[in-house]
């Protein structure tokens, strides 16, 4: 699933967005609410960018950008718009910040926040450049924007091996998801060391309740994100990030499959899909959760809640965040 730039002409009616995606009554309780976001879209000439994560009332609803991490936060700089709306994580609504420093970026719960982002501190990156002087810094993007100006460059996991490659050095230091940078480590034949930081959705995942569901039906496709444990790994078909997880379900087409990653993925990714059913023994984020049709709607009507990052934090990280941007 690639993101997708505001369309050029009048966008479908709210009906049709949702068809196919909730059922008949829902999309009759939702329609309302997103046609009063529609209506302050337009007053405020704002959009609202939603990640993957994202229940299917906002990501087919009321988005104007959707996409993984790295898609929202290209897109999130290119827009016109004077608002962006975040219908994402705390992390996110910064990123979109540091890379549009002139737009009003809003989150529509700043409660929203990440157990990974919250592992690491600036002050963790300080102490680490201090015992490894010289070694670069790689930071995911699932961090604050503190963390980001301590480093030299940030990646997601669509570009992670890629990013790390491109430094052309023989070790780096890969912050903060410790399955991640092992993953990452697992690409490549430059060294990584890496801190002990955990996405607390991935993480719950088992190698042991893959096997179970493999047991149970042996064609099944069982397509992971590389922020879950080695073992979950292994028991996989793919790994890729939640782009690549959703593009090569399109692709190919499985008879059945589980995204092991967040909930709504699934939800998101099956219209792309037909021909396929998805089993989901998936975990929900509840900060993604914190994120509703009602909380953007207030976000647009109140202009709540502002993101802002200080100036000299924003540059910083705004060199490591285009660092990665220009890697290809």
């Amino acid at each position: 699933m690639s993101a997708t730039a505001p369309p050029a002409t009048a966008p479908l009616p709210v009906l049709d967005r949702l068809a196919g995606h909730l059922p008949e009554l829902d999309q009759h309780i939702v329609a309302p609410i997103l046609e009063d976001i529609e209506r302050l879209k337009r007053q405020r000439n704002a959009v609202v960018i939603a990640h993957n994560y994202m229940t299917p009332d906002i990501f087919h609803g009321a988005a104007d950008v959707r996409g993984d991490s790295l898609q929202l936060a290209r897109l999130a700089a290119e827009t016109d718009a004077d608002v962006i709306v975040m219908a994402g994580v705390h992390f996110m609504a910064e990123t979109a910040k540091i890379l549009s420093p002139d737009k009003t970026v809003l989150i529509p719960d700043p409660r929203a926040g990440c157990s990974l982002a919250e592992s690491i501190s600036g002050a963790d990156v300080r102490a680490l450049r201090a015992r490894y002087p010289g070694v670069p810094v790689v930071t995911y993007v699932n961090t604050s924007a503190e963390v980001k100006a301590e480093s030299d460059i940030t990646c997601t996991s669509s570009n992670a091996v890629k990013v790390v490659e491109s430094l052309g050095v023989d070790r780096v230091l890969f912050l903060p998801d410790r399955y991640l940078g092992s993953w990452v480590a697992s690409q490549t034949d430059v060294e990584v060391i890496g801190w002990e930081g955990a996405c607390e959705v991935h993480e719950r995942f088992t190698g042991e309740e893959l096997a179970q569901l493999r047991a149970a039906d042996p064609e099944l496709k069982i397509i992971a994100h590389p922020e879950c444990p080695p073992d979950v790994l292994d028991a996989s078909d793919v790994v890729g990030s939640t782009s690549q997880m959703s593009a090569w379900v399109r692709d190919h087409q499985p008879a059945r499959a589980v995204l092991v990653t967040e909930c709504s993925m699934a939800d998101n990714v099956a219209q792309e899909a037909p021909n396929t059913t998805f089993v989901r023994p998936c975990n929900m984020c509840p900060h993604m959760k914190r994120i509703t049709v009602q909380n953007i709607r207030t976000a647009l009507e109140t202009m709540q809640h502002p993101v802002e990052v200080a100036p000299e934090i924003a540059a910083r990280a705004r060199r490591a965040v285009a660092a990665m941007l220009e890697v290809r």
